[in-house]
């Protein structure tokens, strides 16, 4: 029980939604970069592939906006009304609550940005493959899309209980 008496509710509540976005941005950038990487290589020997390129360049960026969607809904339903979060291990609760999307996040973006490098690839040889080649990186971001829908039915039940 000190464990949970060292931070207050409030803090704990931060620490979780501060870590699911952190998580969701350090990803996102690490995943785009590699991603536009090799974007960058196709669309300096064909310009006119860059609508083709631009989705699969874009797409490891949803998981920053996950973790922003994760640090909001902390905020609205738990940091503006601080008598929700005078328990600690309620704050403790919506910190773990927050990790499926903090962890998920930062790691699917990543894979999603190197799986993204080979859709691109592809597009530059095969320009009329792109409508197949954004199935690859797409099929990542499925895990990150139920990191969301995780850490939010465990939020909605937090927010019930109290």
């Amino acid at each position: 029980m000190k464990f949970f008496l060292f931070f207050a509710g409030t803090h704990w509540a931060l620490m979780g939604a501060g870590t699911a976005f952190i998580g969701g941005a350090i990803g996102s950038s690490m995943g785009i970069t590699y991603a536009a990487n090799v974007g960058s290589g196709v669309l300096a020997e064909d310009p006119d592939k860059f609508g083709r390129i631009l989705p699969i360049v874009a797409m490891p960026g949803t998981q920053g906006i996950y973790g922003f969607i994760t640090a909001f809904l902390v905020w609205t339903f738990f940091l503006r009304d601080p008598k929700l979060l005078a328990d600690p291990t309620v704050g403790f609760q919506v910190f773990l609550a927050c990790m499926p999307v903090a962890f998920a996040c930062l790691v699917s973006a990543i894979f999603q940005g190197l799986t993204g490098t080979g859709a691109a690839s592809l597009i530059g040889k095969r320009p009329e493959a792109g409508g197949r080649a954004i199935i690859l990186p797409a099929l990542v971001e499925t895990y990150a899309v139920l990191s969301l829908i995780i850490s939010m039915l465990f939020l909605l039940n937090i927010k019930g209980q109290v």
